[in-house]
């Protein structure tokens, strides 16, 4: 392979994509030249736009500028989320282009770097996003590539210098195995990606190998199966939250660490999983040797992940929640989060399914959590990078749904159906293009209400 420091031009398939974008970034304000195509203009795709990347929207060879063909001092990336037939990548690929896959290359970069890597099928964004802010207050030159967008940054990179980084490891494809992690937190290892992993344990024997590759300290949530210092609520762990309570909507607890003991420390995200999420982040920092008085002060500034538990509107009377969850198990923590803090209000759930594989292999699982809304609005399966699956359907899953307050929609009627249930506090939950229809729906409440 190229040496990074020999490569002039980077090409990136798939270049707005959420990982893809923040090394798309990264490579920019470290001097490359950099340009690369995607399927939909998107904010990400215009930020890049922004800082001087030229990014193309029709898959064609004729569209990759003249400099990115010049095989000697280029670089091309892809996302595992490119299509088999896609012309401009198979072009790189004939041509004999040095081709590496996303985490190939945030391989190469974490074998240079301190890596502190967040893993798990929940909770690693917003985990690696605490852990990258508290890393960022405390002054050290580290530079964390996140798999959501910081409101504090308003970004997916966050860049502080090139002696540690802080990545998010993502089991997708196993692309965390491709990483060298010196310190590592696993938050969990509940089944996901099944189109990739095929069984559970397989998913599991992937996690285990990837414990295995951590050099130096490996954190885990209390109660999975691997050796490591353990983070929990209440569970006497190494790092153990105690004393939770909520006082104005903000969380407010004690952590027991190994050797210290510190009270009050406060964050404005709600749920018990956004707890998890705050200690695991405070194991790892603590444990690189950023004190706890450092920690619990960058707490107090975080803002949180956009579409994490996202307030698009929160008056007295409304409120419109956005969130990411697309896995059982998300859906748990959301609904949970909704009830403790609006446990006297009508809550509506808007869901759109991602992918037609995870709809089938946890439908039961998808229409117990779903039951848990006061009312539950279900769009069409957003098939991502697969094709139908007979059978497998919104239908089918609402049918399994044992609360009655329930409904199919489409796009188009969405608000129409919002609007004549009187909505309270609505969620807008989902991996797809779920997210893009938030501010529509925002702006149609606000301007009504």
């Amino acid at each position: 392979m190229l040496k990074l420091e020999d490569i002039k031009n980077i090409y990136f398939v798939g270049i707005g994509g959420i990982g893809m974008s923040a090394l798309a970034t990264y490579f920019k304000t470290s001097g490359k030249n950099v340009a690369g195509y995607d399927k939909v203009s998107t904010d990400i795709t215009q930020a890049l736009s922004e800082i001087g990347i030229l990014i193309h929207f029709e898959d064609a060879i004729d569209n990759i500028p003249l400099e990115f063909k010049n095989k000697l001092n280029t670089l091309i990336i892809y996302t595992p989320a490119i299509p088999k037939n896609h012309i401009e990548l198979n072009y790189f690929f004939e041509a004999n282009f040095n081709v590496l896959k996303r985490s190939e290359i945030l391989g190469e970069i974490t074998k240079n770097t301190f890596c502190m890597a967040v893993a798990g099928t929940h909770g690693k964004t917003t985990t690696s996003t605490i852990l990258g802010h508290i890393v960022h207050e405390a002054g050290l030159k580290a530079t964390s590539f996140l798999g959501g967008i910081s409101e504090n940054y308003n970004s997916n990179l966050i860049i502080g210098g090139d002696e540690i980084s802080v990545v998010e490891a993502d089991e997708f494809d196993r692309s965390f195995l491709r990483l060298s992690p010196n310190i590592a937190c696993i938050t969990s290892m509940d089944a996901d990606h099944l189109d990739i992993y095929g069984e559970a344990s397989e998913l599991e024997k992937s996690f285990k190998e990837f414990a295995s590759k951590v050099s130096d300290i490996l954190i885990i949530k209390k109660g999975l199966p691997l050796k490591g210092i353990t983070y929990g609520i209440n569970e006497d762990a190494d790092f153990d939250a105690r004393n939770l309570r909520i006082v104005n909507g903000t969380y407010i607890f004690d952590v027991k660490t190994p050797t210290e003991y510190i009270t009050d420390i406060k964050i404005q995200l709600p749920g018990k999983h956004n707890v998890l999420n705050t200690v695991a982040a405070l194991a790892m920092a603590n444990s690189y040797g950023v004190s706890l008085p450092v920690i619990a002060k960058a707490l107090l500034t975080f803002k949180g992940v956009k579409r994490r538990f996202s307030y698009k509107i929160n008056t007295k009377n409304l409120v419109l929640i956005d969130d990411y969850a697309h896995h059982p198990t998300e859906i748990n923590a959301v609904c949970d989060a909704v009830k403790e803090m609006y446990p006297n209000k009508k809550n509506i759930g808007i869901f759109q399914p991602h992918l037609f594989s995870r709809t089938r292999d946890f439908v039961e699982d998808f229409a117990e959590a779903l039951s848990q809304f006061d009312y539950l609005i279900l769009l069409d399966i957003y098939p991502a990078r697969e094709l139908p699956i007979k059978g497998v359907t919104s239908e089918w899953l609402l049918s399994k749904v044992k609360n009655r307050n329930k409904q199919i929609s489409s796009k188009e009627n969405l608000y129409k159906n919002l609007k004549m249930l009187n909505p309270e506090v609505v969620v807008m939950i989902g991996a797809g293009d779920i997210g893009e229809m938030v501010s529509e729906i925002k702006n149609k409440l606000l301007n009504e209400n």
